[in-house]
């Protein structure tokens, strides 16, 4: 099974003053026992690296780089992914609704994806389940 990995997830593994903190930390662990394959996209990656370098400092985002991220198979975007990303960012209108979100539902339905490890509630509200 593969598991999607967002944002969300990757800030609350490392920031322990993050609410998801302890959950996100057991569920890292399990995931990391198990035969699950992990996936993220290379969009989600430069904006989780920007926020934990900007909110925990640049070692928090060496220990990202160095300890995280090799255990994760990174999506990389193509212009008609990045378009229809875009097109969904653009047709939404939601202020809070990010582009690197509407890009990683592109990527899990295109994948077909129906598992995503994020605290994020857009994932839930586009139909895509937790990982628990």
């Amino acid at each position: 099974m593969k598991i999607f990995v967002d944002t969300s997830a990757f800030l609350a593994i490392l920031n322990i003053d993050d609410n998801n903190h302890s959950e996100a930390r057991k569920l890292w662990n399990d995931l990391l026992y198990s035969e699950k394959i992990l996936i993220s996209s290379n969009y989600v990656l430069v904006e989780s690296y920007s926020l934990i370098q900007r909110r925990l400092g640049v070692e928090a985002a060496r220990t990202f780089h160095d300890d995280i991220l090799p255990l994760v198979n990174i999506e990389w975007i193509d212009a008609d992914t990045h378009r229809a990303g875009v097109s969904a960012f653009l047709s939404a209108s939601r202020r809070r609704l990010s582009l690197v979100d509407c890009v990683s539902f592109e990527v899990m339905r295109a994948s077909g994806l129906k598992t995503v490890f994020a605290f994020d509630p857009h994932f839930s509200e586009q139909g895509f389940k937790g990982v628990s």
